[in-house]
C-alpha cells in the first residue's frame, strides 16, 4: 500500500509541476469563487496557503477573510522524536504571514490548540487526490489525519485538488479521515458517497 501511495504521490506531483502557470491561475481564480460562495459570513474555516504547485491562492484567503471569515491556518511542526503532532492552528490576518517549517507560511505567534479545529464549520484539506468515497491522498506526513479526528462531526471536510485528481478510487488505510466534500475547479463543490 504505501508503494503504491509513493508511486501515486510522484505522478501527481509530477503531472503538477506540467501545468502553466496561466492555467494554474485560472484554475485557483475558480476555486476561490466557488468556496467564496459555499461559505456564510461569520463561520470559521481552517484553510492553508498553498505551497508549490498546491491547487488554490493567498487570494482564496484573503476573500474569505474580508468576508468577515474567521479564517484559522494551520501550524505544522514535528516532536522532538521526529513525528508530526496535531496540526495548531493561527487566525489568519492579510499580509501578517511569516515563514515556517517545510516551506509553508503560517500566522505569527499566538497559535491556537490543535482542538480550535473543532470551531470551524469548514476545513479545506490540500490534497494530491480524492476519491468518490471520501479517501484522500496526502503528502504522507500524517499532519492532518492527527487533527481532523478533532473536528466538529458536522463539519465539511473539503479537499482541493485539480479536476483531473478526482478520482473514483485510491488505497485508504484504517486511520485515513474521509472528506466529505471535494472542491474542483470545474466541478465546484461535490458531495461525496462517505
Amino acid at each position: 500500500m504505501h508503494a503504491a501511495k509513493a508511486q501515486l504521490r510522484a505522478a501527481i506531483l509530477a503531472a503538477r509541476r506540467r501545468v502553466t502557470a496561466q492555467l494554474r491561475r485560472a484554475e485557483a481564480q475558480a476555486l476561490a469563487a466557488q468556496l467564496n460562495e459555499f461559505v456564510d459570513p461569520g463561520q470559521t474555516v481552517c484553510a492553508y496557503v498553498p505551497a508549490g504547485t498546491e491547487p488554490g491562492s493567498l487570494a482564496l484567503i484573503d476573500t474569505l477573510a474580508h468576508r468577515h471569515v474567521v479564517v484559522l491556518l494551520p501550524v505544522a511542526r514535528e516532536g522532538a522524536d521526529g513525528i508530526p503532532m496535531p496540526l495548531r492552528w493561527g487566525r489568519y490576518r492579510p499580509g501578517e504571514l511569516v515563514e515556517a517549517p517545510f516551506g509553508l507560511r503560517e500566522p505569527a505567534q499566538p497559535w491556537l490548540p490543535a482542538e480550535a479545529v473543532a470551531e470551524a464549520a469548514v476545513i479545506v484539506v490540500p490534497a494530491l487526490a480524492v476519491d468518490r468515497q471520501g479517501a484522500r491522498l496526502g503528502r504522507g506526513a500524517g499532519f492532518y489525519d492527527r487533527t481532523l479526528h478533532l473536528a466538529d462531526p458536522d463539519a465539511v471536510l473539503l479537499a482541493v485538488v485539480r479536476d483531473d485528481e478526482f478520482v473514483d478510487r485510491l488505497p485508504a488505510e484504517p486511520h485515513d479521515v474521509p472528506m466529505t466534500h471535494v472542491l474542483t475547479p470545474r466541478s465546484g463543490i461535490v458531495a461525496l458517497n462517505r
